[in-house]
């Protein structure tokens, strides 16, 4: 399958959580808020809050962090001022990055972008310079261990997945957006126990770059995650396991 991009929204945060947990705590409400605004804090009726929820559960926030997050955005509270802004650009050897963000004062976020990006050899980009390469999709993350793939596949793709992708110990299963709590209810009702739940942009089309383009893109990544602003970044090219 084309686009696999796990690298950018998962393998970053877990491998510097236990350093920034406030941070990626704070993220992590902020998105589970604006999602209980935009749609209601039920998760049935809800899929980016059932995404957001599965997000931090798989992150250990406390169930009492986030049902507090899920309070605050269905009423109408905190968070009443934070807008969503999607941002694209590319970074070194010309990768694709699309970066989203929660901003309350988008006159902060763009210079903080422009900087991270100039800083490590990138650039912003017009809105739809980038978009166009990737496609959002649902994906949901059960470790590979214990776990037949022919089955697994076989009860992902009756429940109304797209794909099967085997990467770093887990099994990924890619779903359209409109059948991701479907085909979540499905599996666990078989008896698998997702780690990752997620809504996120996946590459249709990769480019390759070499090992110090893959360093400076590490570097840029990493700066955009540090940024307050900055919830997920999404990237078109897949990078060696020992880029870091």
């Amino acid at each position: 399958m084309a686009g696999h991009s796990k690298w950018a929204n998962i393998r970053i945060r877990k491998g510097k959580q236990d350093a920034v947990r406030g941070n990626l705590f704070t993220k992590l409400s902020r998105e589970i808020i604006v999602a209980a605004r935009l749609g209601g804090g039920e998760q049935d009726g809800n899929v980016r809050l059932r995404a957001a929820v599965a997000k931090a559960k798989a992150n250990r926030m406390p169930n009492d962090s986030i049902k507090r997050a899920i309070d605050k955005g269905a009423g109408g509270g905190e968070g009443a001022n934070l807008e969503e802004l999607t941002y694209e650009g590319y970074g070194p050897g010309g990768v694709a990055i699309i970066v989203k963000c929660l901003t309350d004062n988008k006159n902060r976020t763009v210079p903080e972008l422009r900087h991270a990006f100039g800083k490590e050899g990138g650039s912003l980009g017009e809105n739809g310079s980038v978009s166009w390469q990737f496609k959002q999709q649902g994906e949901i993350g059960i470790p590979a261990e214990w776990v037949d793939e022919d089955e697994l596949t076989m009860a992902a793709l009756e429940a109304g997945a797209e794909d099967i992708v085997a990467e770093d110990g887990m099994f990924y299963v890619v779903t359209p957006v409109e059948a991701f709590h479907l085909v979540q209810t499905a599996l666990v009702e078989r008896g698998y126990n997702p780690q990752e739940s997620d809504l996120a942009m996946n590459a249709t089309n990769k480019v390759e770059i070499g090992p110090d383009d893959a360093q400076k893109l590490m570097k840029l990544l990493d700066r955009l995650e540090d940024l307050d602003d900055v919830q997920e970044t999404y990237i078109n090219t897949d990078l060696p396991d020992d880029v870091g």
